[in-house]
């Protein structure tokens, strides 16, 4: 199979493309109502939550074992994949 043949731009034409482009583009601005739904929702916890979440040794525990069983996951399935598919060559 051939590959595809990549195009380089001189600089200058992206300049002027980029130019162009911010030049057509408008700034949009969301609806109020967005706004005030997420700045409700979003909150940031006091100084005592926070050392609460961070002195509870279980649930920190728990969750660094888990990202660490994720990632392992990930890589031994990308490990297999690998291997399935590069056998075939």
């Amino acid at each position: 199979m051939a590959r595809s043949k990549q195009t380089q731009f001189p600089e200058e034409d992206i300049q002027v493309l980029e130019a162009h482009l911010a030049g057509t583009l408008k700034p949009v601005a969301p609806p109020k109502k967005i706004i005030q739904h997420l700045n409700m929702r979003m909150r940031m916890p006091n100084r005592e939550e926070i050392k609460y979440r961070l002195s509870d040794w279980n649930r920190l525990f728990l969750v660094f074992g888990g990202v660490l069983s994720g990632m392992l996951l990930l890589i031994t399935l990308a490990r297999a994949f690998y291997y399935l598919t590069g056998r075939r060559g």
